[in-house]
């Protein structure tokens, strides 16, 4: 086993990997940039290493300083978490070339899996079901023909990359050409690369991913699946699994082809396969009705939704395997047990487009209770920079059965008190109270549309004006003797935090 591991992340990932570590007897190494000196990770870490100005590529994408990081601190492994260079084959590659372990899998799955196009051609060859479409297009002409052939609307995205970016909807050949422009450039930004894809866009389609797991002796396993279709700009806001919308036998054949998918690019450790999944009959003759969509090389945002169903510490047993440790379980080892709902608090406002918020957070309170886990790299007083992420933490429940991990999600986040910034809060309850999230009803598109037509901001925009208010007294609290005056006492709200924090401002 490692002796010390440093951590390539910030924020609540990096201390959900420190907590595991800890569990695991192994000291942890924490870096930081300028804007995060103060961070609760960088406190919650046996020590830290300082990176750099606050821009991303001055420190967390800093593949050199990093190394160096790791080489200085006399750290045996790294472990990337998620986003930043946790999918980048050449930051594993110097780790391991730096004589250090790479917590995750190998940099050649990684780069199999990080070109959209060449992953595509890898899976129709290992004969996992993918969404009709092309790869390798140059000209506009090319683009068009094949539009004409699959048909509209249609999708035109990023050869790599991933997180939404490169991205457009295309419904008809008048728009085609500047989606491509815009989609080309938007993609060399962000991935340094300008290659495109064009695929059918199923407008009602569900995204539904499958958590693969395996070890460097062959051992390799699904841990079912996490539906992923409440999104907002192809970002996902709330998680949960079981999947309403799967049957057994359904739910078996897309983990069988999960499996088949990490097989094909020789994968071990944590990743995950991502499914477009059409609850109609097949628009193209095509069954099963899923598709596949890309692998996730890495550990998911939302990986503690599957911890919860299935009862394993996803985190520790990365770093286990990593070490070099057998993946004891086979896949009959595993059931699905109750249901998890993650939903990611965002520092952003919904009713101004999701705008992300910036600021102190005067007044950062988790729910607390039976059932209920709360991952997050922020306390009261942080301050929530425009630099990074503006996720403040992911509200997780797990309960017998849907309808009770939904009662208990709501509660849940009635009970979560953030001021100082605007947050999503209000707007995911308002998503769960409909019928359609109940029925599980809701497709990839279904926030966009009610967004557009209004249908949940009423309720957000009463809602935003009582928080403003609330921030605004909290930053001008008046202490007299040392004690904060009482708040209101005929407040009508009954959820206003005064009344949570038993009538007092602080």
């Amino acid at each position: 086993m490692f002796n010390k591991v440093l951590i390539a992340n910030r924020g609540e990932i990096a201390i959900r990997i420190m907590r595991a570590c800890r569990e695991l007897g192994i000291k942890t190494v924490a870096v930081y940039s300028a804007a995060d000196k103060d961070s609760p990770h960088v406190q919650f870490a046996d020590e830290a290493v300082f990176l750099g100005d606050a821009a991303p590529g001055e420190s967390y994408l800093n593949v050199d300083k990093l190394v160096r990081a790791a080489l200085d601190s006399q750290a045996d492994a790294v472990h990337p978490g998620y986003g930043f260079l946790s999918e980048n084959a050449s930051f594993a590659a110097a780790v391991e070339s730096a004589g250090l372990t790479f917590i995750g899998p190998s940099a050649d799955s990684i780069r199999a899996m990080g070109d959209k196009a060449e992953a595509k051609i890898l899976m129709k060859k290992a004969g996992v079901p993918t969404v009709p479409g092309f790869e390798g297009l140059d000209s506009l002409d090319d683009f068009k023909n094949a539009a004409k052939e699959i048909g509209y609307p249609v999708l035109v995205k990023a050869a790599a990359g991933g997180g939404g970016k490169g991205m457009r909807i295309v419904h008809e050949e008048s728009g085609l050409s500047e989606a491509i422009e815009l989609a080309k450039r938007e993609a060399q930004n962000a991935f340094g690369d300008s290659r495109l894809l064009i695929e059918k866009y199923l407008a009602e389609a569900h995204h539904i991913e499958i958590q693969v797991f395996g070890d460097k002796h062959g051992n390799l396993v699904h841990l079912f699946e996490r539906e992923c279709s409440v999104q907002r700009r192809h970002q996902k806001i709330i998680e949960e699994s079981p999947s309403s919308l799967l049957s057994p036998e359904l739910r078996a054949k897309m983990g069988e082809a999960a499996v088949n998918a990490a097989m094909a690019v020789g994968y071990y450790n944590a990743g995950t396969v991502e499914f477009i999944f059409d609850p109609r009959p097949s628009t193209f003759d095509l069954q099963p009705s899923f598709y596949f969509l890309e692998m996730n090389t890495r550990l998911q945002v939302e990986h503690p939704v599957t911890e919860l169903v299935a009862g394993l510490d996803l985190v520790q047993w990365q770093i286990r395997i990593a070490a070099g440790e057998k993946f004891p379980f086979a896949q009959s080892d595993f059931h699905q047990h109750g249901h998890a709902i993650e939903c990611r608090v965002y520092a952003e406002d919904p009713a101004a487009g999701f705008l992300p918020s910036t600021g102190k957070l005067l007044q950062f309170i988790p729910p607390h209770g039976p059932g209920i886990r709360v991952d997050s790299g922020f306390t009261a007083g942080s301050e929530v920079t425009h630099f990074y992420d503006p996720l403040l933490a992911k509200l997780i429940v797990h309960a017998e059965n849907r309808d009770a991990a939904i009662q208990r999600m709501q509660t849940a986040l009635r009970d979560f008190i953030v001021h100082g910034v605007a947050t999503n809060i209000d707007f995911m309850r308002a998503v769960l109270e409909t019928e359609d999230f109940r029925q599980g009803k809701v497709s990839t598109r279904w926030v966009e549309k009610n967004m557009e037509s209004g249908s949940l901001l009423p309720n957000l925009q009463k809602r935003s004006d009582v928080h403003a208010l609330i921030a605004a007294a909290l930053a001008d609290v008046v202490f007299v003797s040392g004690k904060a005056q009482p708040a209101v006492s005929n407040e009508t709200d009954p959820f206003s935090p005064w009344k949570q924090t038993n009538n007092y401002r602080i």
